[in-house]
């Protein structure tokens, strides 16, 4: 018996065209974790090595900069955001707030774009490893 076309479009939409396998979860988990270690799972070195350099640098920038290192918080939006950009940088900030780096309050221009480039380090961090994501899946070569 043949299929409708009503039945080949729901087969068509419940299969997934790029299937989920266990290196498109494990590759973005462990390039948050360390940054570019993601691709270097997935054997991309020359783009892992420069994520790492990237973001090791900015968020080492941002910390001699006396950059602030947001901690988690119910209180200001503002705040709210900053620590989801902090924490994107994964086992950096982890190792920031063990070591009670970023905590100086220090009133100068420096140590505002400090804090920047450390929240701008941990959200670089994010895309790299949603970049691991679609590589493992295949979406892009």
């Amino acid at each position: 018996m043949a299929k409708s076309a009503t039945d080949k479009t729901k087969d068509a939409a419940s299969a997934p065209e790029y299937p989920l396998t266990t290196m498109a979860v494990v590759a973005p988990i462990v390039g948050w974790l360390i940054p570019g270690a993601g691709h270097i799972l997935l054997k991309r070195y020359a783009r892992g090595a420069l994520l790492f350099v990237s973001v090791l640098a900015m968020f080492f920038v941002g910390l001699g900069m006396n950059g602030r290192i947001y901690q988690p918080n119910g209180g200001d939006i503002l705040d709210i955001l900053g620590f989801v950009g902090d924490v994107g940088a994964g086992a950096l900030y982890f190792l920031a707030r063990i070591m009670d780096w970023g905590t100086a309050m220090a009133a100068n221009a420096a140590a505002d774009y400090g804090k920047t480039f450390l929240i701008v380090a941990g959200l670089l961090n994010f895309i790299a490893a949603a970049d691991a994501h679609h590589i493992a899946l295949g979406k892009k070569p």
